[in-house]
């Protein structure tokens, strides 16, 4: 018999995943046990393990995260800034794996 742990999952962790990140890179690092999300900018390590293994079901070993400053671009003649954004690349145990390809 499976144990779920979806009864201890709240809305606040589906709002600390924002998306999966889809590239090259990150699926390379998915081989090794890796997944890259996209976060908000508020969210720490400790929200971001807890909001993956109550979601995913899986085990976490360590969190790392990225802030990303927006890049100053020109928009249509005037100058503009992107979006500032955040990664969090999850390293997760031996055996557990993640298939973001279909979703949540």
């Amino acid at each position: 018999m499976v144990k779920n742990k979806s009864n201890n999952v709240t809305a606040d962790m589906y709002d600390t995943l924002v998306r999966p990140v889809i590239t090259e890179k990150s699926m390379v690092s998915s081989e090794a046990g890796k997944v890259v999300f996209l976060v908000p900018l508020s969210a720490t390590k400790d929200s971001v393990k807890s909001a993956v293994e109550a979601i995913f079901n899986v085990k976490v070993t360590k969190v790392n995260t990225i802030k990303q400053n927006g890049k100053v671009k020109s928009f249509r003649g005037h100058m503009g800034s992107r979006s500032d954004f955040k990664k969090a690349i999850v390293t997760l145990a031996d055996g557990q794996n993640i298939d973001v390809t279909t979703g949540i």
